[in-house]
C-alpha cells in the first residue's frame, strides 16, 4: 500500500479542523495550569511536613517543660550539671579516673624523668635574631 494513497484518503472537514484547533488550544491552556497545580501540591506537602516537624518539636519541648516542673528533676540536674551539693555533703571530683591502658598514645607522657637542657635559651634566641637580621636575602637566579 502506498502512503500517498493512504494520505489522499484522509479528508478534513471544517468541523474536524475546528475540533483539532480546540484540542490544541485546550492543551496550551491546561498544561501551565496543571503545572501550577502540581507545584502548589508539592508546596502544600512540604508545608504540612514542616508543620508536623514543628508540632513534634513543640511536644518535645512541652515534655521537657513538664520535667523541669518536677523539683526532683531540677535537683538532679543542678547536682549533675552545676555540682551543687546539700549542706554537709562532701563531694569528690575524680580527675583522670581512666586506667593507664585506655589513655591514647598521643596523651601519654613522653618520659618519666625530667631532663634539663645544657644550653642557654636566651643566648640562642639572641644569636638567632642576629643571624636572621644579617643574612643576605635570596635573589632569583638569572635565566
Amino acid at each position: 500500500m502506498d502512503v500517498r494513497d493512504w494520505a489522499g484518503g484522509i479528508r478534513f472537514s471544517a468541523f474536524t479542523g475546528i475540533m483539532l484547533g480546540l484540542v490544541v488550544l485546550a492543551v496550551f491552556v491546561l498544561v501551565p495550569t496543571a503545572g501550577t497545580y502540581l507545584a502548589q501540591r508539592q508546596q502544600v506537602a512540604a508545608l504540612e511536613h514542616s508543620v508536623q516537624l514543628t508540632t513534634d518539636e513543640v511536644a518535645a519541648l512541652e515534655e521537657q517543660k513538664k520535667r523541669w516542673a518536677d523539683p526532683a528533676y531540677v535537683t538532679s540536674q543542678a547536682r549533675a550539671r552545676l555540682y551543687y551539693v546539700r549542706p554537709g555533703e562532701v563531694v569528690y571530683l575524680v580527675d583522670d579516673d581512666l586506667p593507664a591502658s585506655s589513655i591514647p598514645p598521643e596523651q601519654a607522657p613522653v618520659s618519666d624523668e625530667v631532663t634539663e637542657t645544657r644550653s642557654d635559651w636566651m643566648a640562642q634566641l639572641l644569636r638567632s635574631v642576629t643571624a636572621s637580621g644579617t643574612a643576605q636575602t635570596a635573589t632569583d637566579a638569572p635565566g
